[in-house]
């Protein structure tokens, strides 16, 4: 019954839950076994949450008292170590933060927990959640459960590995450019950048540049990002980009008046993309249609004009180096190889920043003109497959470029504050998973939840584990 408790997704366990078909100290216990036969291989875990097994006894004790119990009663959850837990350690994939133990949860984690989820353990990450692969001096490398000499990404990564293998049903990641869209499309799982302020980043590091960090759900399926995000979004009355949104409603963002209309594009605009991640990018458009939705081959004039991986580049090194600096005073001899590349990096300089300001605002008024006439956009997340660890430059389609480049199709979204949704469609010629991207307009989640879970209904790969 263990390897099956942890198959199961994490709207299925709160169902078992609650009609008592299975105790949340089965679930907890099912998922710690996990972890103790597989972590060791695939390293995404850094700390259990003491407490994890005297919180199911509660929940089960709730269950049996017939008390009224949240939508994700008694369900584990894991978290990337950036994100803020009270009194378990968040420790930033960092030796300058070693033991750091916060006081309070991060308002994100607070509201998992409302909604009755119970903190399993903190996932894996790069230092300071700043790159595209999950390593760091303090826990080292996380590997991808699809094949461990691969990456499982960055920087959500030991959260993407824990949920894809098993160990975890549902996690929280950040995403600054890649990070929460990316790990999915390594692992094969689904996840959400919501719009940007729908969920607020109190309680997590780093936050700058604010304008472009975002937290948000990561699972096995499209309706547990739902039911998460559900519960996530809202303003917090401390995160000040959070203070404009109402609450989510899976109601809002479809026009009954007409029928959907979707876009599918692999470029121009977001860097050479490999041959088999754009016939997936096709399927789904292809399925789509034959489930009756108006489906097009689009362009956006402006991701050609201006490259969103140059403007992010040039205008997030400028709002990142203080934090660093501040944080990496005086323990320099503690820094990890990605911090000190990014504060090597040259600062833009007023000129370059000022047009790439303008850049952004193009590229925004790029997709609002996109967004008027369409309702969703299919792109790919990643450009390839997983790739080997350590690997720093890539052939794709004929052309050379170095790692940034993977960031091509995901960062648009975190320049422009859009919503996006990865999950996988598809599975590459060495058996690695490849995931689309569903992106909508602001504050169109529930539309892109909605074509997400068509295209879930009729996908390829739907119940696919690795094999460990």
């Amino acid at each position: 019954m263990t390897h099956q408790i942890t198959r199961f997704d994490a709207t299925k366990l709160a169902e078992l839950i609650r009609t008592r078909e299975i105790s949340p100290v089965e679930v907890m216990q099912a998922h710690l076994d996990r972890i103790e036969a597989i972590d060791p291989t695939i390293n995404a875990i850094v700390t259990i949450a003491e407490g994890s097994r005297d919180a199911a006894k509660a929940a089960e004790a709730a269950v049996m008292a017939g008390e009224e119990l949240g939508p994700l009663h008694g369900v584990p959850f894991t978290v990337k170590d950036s994100i803020d837990t009270a009194g378990v350690l968040t420790q930033r994939g960092s030796p300058i933060f070693r033991g750091r133990t916060p006081d309070q949860d991060a308002t994100s984690v607070a509201r998992m927990k409302k909604a009755g989820g119970i903190l399993l353990a903190k996932t894996n990450l790069p230092e300071f959640s700043y790159w595209i692969e999950s390593d760091n001096l303090l826990s080292g490398r996380s590997n991808n459960p699809w094949d461990v000499t691969r990456t499982p990404g960055g920087s959500s990564g030991g959260e993407s590995a824990a949920i894809a293998a098993g160990m975890s049903p549902l996690g929280l990641g950040t995403d600054l450019a890649i990070s929460v869209r990316g790990p999915a499309a390594q692992t094969g799982i689904t996840s959400m950048k919501a719009t940007h302020g729908r969920v607020p980043m109190t309680g997590i590091w780093p936050r700058a540049p604010r304008r472009f960090w975002h937290v948000g759900p990561m699972a096995r399926s499209v309706r547990d990002v739902a039911l998460a995000f559900s519960q996530l979004a809202g303003p917090d009355g401390q995160d000040a980009f959070a203070t404009i949104f109402g609450q989510f409603d899976a109601d809002i963002g479809l026009n009954p008046e007409r029928p959907l209309r979707v876009g599918w594009m692999v470029g121009p605009g977001f860097g050479p993309v490999d041959p088999e991640v754009a016939a997936t990018v096709k399927a789904a458009a292809e399925a789509l249609k034959d489930l009756g939705i108006h489906v097009e081959h689009v362009g956006i004039p402006a991701l050609e004009r201006d490259f969103a991986l140059d403007v992010f580049n040039r205008l997030h090194v400028m709002e990142m180096k203080p934090a660093f600096r501040e944080a990496t005073s005086g323990h320099e001899a503690e820094m990890y190889k990605m911090s000190r590349t990014m504060l090597s990096l040259p600062d833009t300089s007023m000129s370059d920043f000022i047009d790439a300001e303008q850049a952004a605002e193009r590229l925004r008024d790029g997709y609002a003109d996109y967004f008027a006439r369409f309702d969703a956009l299919i792109t790919h997340v990643l450009p390839i497959p997983a790739h080997k660890h350590g690997v720093e430059e890539f052939a794709i389609d004929g052309q050379t470029v170095d790692a940034t480049y993977l960031q091509g199709a995901t960062v648009p979204l975190n320049v422009t504050g859009l919503p996006g949704l990865a999950m996988r469609f598809g599975t590459s010629r060495e058996g690695l998973p490849i995931n689309v991207q569903v992106v909508g307009a602001w504050q169109a989640e529930s539309t892109i939840l909605h074509v997400a879970s068509l295209l879930e209904s009729v996908s390829p790969v739907q119940g696919i584990f690795p094999d460990l």
